[in-house]
């Protein structure tokens, strides 16, 4: 069995760990689970995602509850189908689809997961980020798209947001090479609000591209969703189609801050980001390590920034 420290790397370290576990069908031990985290220990996203790899694998689990630092993970046989996965909370479904994705991909078959949770949080990645960064830049291993539909948003604390996403099977990663990130040829985005008033979404949205504006990069196209949530909250998503790659960057809302400010932070993000010139933004540098060990051949990426928490 392998043991892996999950002090360094917070949640990444889990996901990765029990991706990887699940397609291989080798046994992991994770110890310290986000351990120097203010909530250290199992949340609902990271159990669910942990619980449903078992699932998909018949694993013996032990250690599996809430705010637990340390499990076992045992799988021993593939039984992938689809299925509805309800997180229970607002965790995250990006999360969950990170911790999931190469199990999928490397189904016999077509899935499907109808999945319930939160749409955007605090630490994850937004689905609109999911659907226009994260999958277009697994797309040039070889992995097919998945069709998503975002059914309904999702906001703490109450979160049931409702995503469908239909993976397609692949027998092979390719090698890539991602060192810039070539000519920008469109900037757009998503302003989202939920159960708020509806010019919240303009004004994070007009923040957004004067910033954009402000700093060489005209012409962004945002569209702004304006939804009836079961907790109200907003979110930014903005994404950048570049020649070699995709460059993203997200917000959410916060009480007491005004929307304007999320607008102008999620485009200081992007544009950070596309003025480095690397093809992969900060927030792809740990999801795309996976693919990398799994793509066939050498690959060679070049990443905005690489932070290291000790």
């Amino acid at each position: 069995m392998i043991t892996i420290d999950g002090s360094i790397g917070y949640g990444q370290v889990l996901r990765t760990t029990i991706a990887l576990s699940a397609l291989t069908l080798k046994s992991v031990r994770i110890i310290n689970i986000r351990k120097n985290r203010p909530n250290p220990g199992l949340q609902m996203q990271h159990l669910t995602g942990v619980r449903i790899a078992g699932e998909f694998t018949n694993a013996e689990i032990k250690g599996l509850e809430l705010h637990s630092t340390e499990i076992e993970f045992i799988p021993k046989s593939h039984r992938i189908e689809s299925r509805k996965i309800d997180i229970g909370t607002a965790g995250s479904i990006g999360l969950l689809l990170q911790t999931l994705t190469p199990l999928l991909i490397f189904a016999d078959k077509e899935i499907t997961l109808d999945v319930t949770g939160g749409t955007a949080g605090l630490g994850a990645p937004t689905i609109q980020y999911m659907q226009h960064v994260t999958f277009p830049m697994l797309n040039k291993f070889g992995v097919p798209l998945p069709e998503i539909e975002i059914i309904r948003e999702g906001f703490y604390p109450k979160g049931q947001g409702e995503v469908r996403i239909t993976f397609h099977p692949v027998e092979k990663l390719n090698s890539v090479r991602l060192l810039e990130r070539g000519e920008i040829k469109s900037i757009n985005g998503v302003s989202v609000v939920g159960s708020l008033p509806e010019g919240i979404a303009e004004r994070q949205s007009n923040s957004a591209k004067k910033t954009l504006i402000k700093n060489n990069f005209p012409g962004a196209q945002i569209e702004k969703k304006i939804e009836n949530t079961a907790s109200p909250g907003t979110s930014i998503t903005l994404w950048a189609d570049c020649g070699n790659s995709v460059i993203g960057s997200d917000a959410i809302g916060k009480l007491g801050k005004p929307a304007e400010r999320i607008g102008e932070e999620c485009a200081i993000e992007l544009v950070n980001s596309l003025k480095s010139a690397a093809a992969l933004d900060k927030w792809m540098s740990d999801q795309i390590i996976p693919f990398l060990a799994l793509a066939k051949g050498r690959s060679e990426v070049k990443v905005e920034d690489i932070k290291w928490e000790l």
